[in-house]
């Protein structure tokens, strides 16, 4: 089960009945004010992330292969998009779980990356065939 789903609404309940408990209404507007602004710092963070994100082309990464090494299962879509400054392309019909991206480099090295409920499951660097002479 995946419990940060429950661990931060229920820290900002805790804060918001310690805020009541130390300070009565002005604990409550302070709490308030706290959890605004942590919403405002995370909208931010993505509205930077995706703004950068714009400005490249979709599906396309400086070097697959320092990607590969960069992922870790885990993280969320978003820390991907910032890792790579780009959109990923959507392989998946929309909305469909799981959803699948990949990324493409010059040299048409393509990282194939998994997510299942917007965290990396699994992901695959694809190397072209090198042609000797």
């Amino acid at each position: 089960m995946n419990f940060t789903k429950i661990i931060a609404p229920l820290a900002i309940v805790v804060f918001t009945i310690g805020a009541w408990q130390a300070f009565q209404w002005a604990g409550i507007a302070l709490a308030l004010g706290g959890v605004v602004m942590w919403v405002l710092l995370h909208f931010t963070r993505m509205v930077t992330i995706l703004k950068k994100a714009a400005n490249r082309p979709i599906g396309h990464v400086a070097s697959a292969v320092m990607l590969n090494a960069k992922l870790k299962k885990g993280v969320n879509l978003m820390h991907v998009i910032a890792m790579t400054r780009s959109l990923g392309k959507l392989l998946t019909e929309k909305d469909a779980q799981p959803e699948i991206f990949s990324w493409t480099d010059a040299s048409e090295s393509v990282v194939t990356c998994t997510f299942v409920g917007g965290k990396l499951t699994e992901w695959v660097l694809v190397r072209p065939e090198q042609v000797s002479p």
